[in-house]
Order: C-alpha cells, then structure tokens, then sequence
C-alpha cells in the first residue's frame, strides 16, 4: 500500500522534504489510520513532531495542523482514526495562530 503524503507551507521546509512524499506501508498492520501515519511521520522526521502534534498535561494529544485525507478534512471523516487506503493523498497543513 502506498499513501502519499503532501507538506505545505513551513511543514515543507522543516520536514525537508519535496512537495510530496510516497509512504510505502506495505509492513504496516492492516487499517492503517491517520494516527498510525502520524506516529510512523516523526518517527521518520522526528524534527517535525512538534509542528504536527503537541502532548497535554493530561496525556492527550493535540494536533497543530490540519490534516486533509483526499481533500476532506479529518474531522468530517473518523478523525485521526480514519483508516487510509491504497493511493490515497494526506496533507498536512500548517495551522496560524495569532493574537
């Protein structure tokens, strides 16, 4: 199975990586979700970790990006749970915060 996956922005830059990247999972366990990807993406580019997710006090994790499976955003899907399939495009998309 092979899932691309697609940097924007700064997370381009930091991960150092081209526009797009092809995850070849073919050692992966079956239904393979977003979180799985996640895990497997700053185990390969560790750097990135903290521009992609941040741990909570209580344990949890939270995301600091927006993440798009075959243009639909995660939270309309199974949320990090979504279970990706062969081909499919994730994007990972930077979020601004300001005040």
């Amino acid at each position: 199975m092979a899932i691309n996956i697609k940097f924007v922005g700064a997370l381009r830059h930091i991960a150092g990586k081209s526009k797009k990247v092809t995850i070849d999972n073919n050692n992966c366990i079956a239904n393979f979700t977003v979180n799985d990807l996640i895990q497997k993406t700053i185990t390969d580019i560790p750097e990135i970790k903290a521009d992609i997710i941040t741990q909570q006090t209580n344990g949890a994790t939270k995301l600091n990006v927006l993440i798009l499976v075959n243009d639909r955003e995660i939270s309309v899907l199974n949320g990090i749970d979504t279970v990706l399939s062969n081909g499919d495009e994730v994007v990972f998309i930077p979020v601004v915060h300001g005040g």
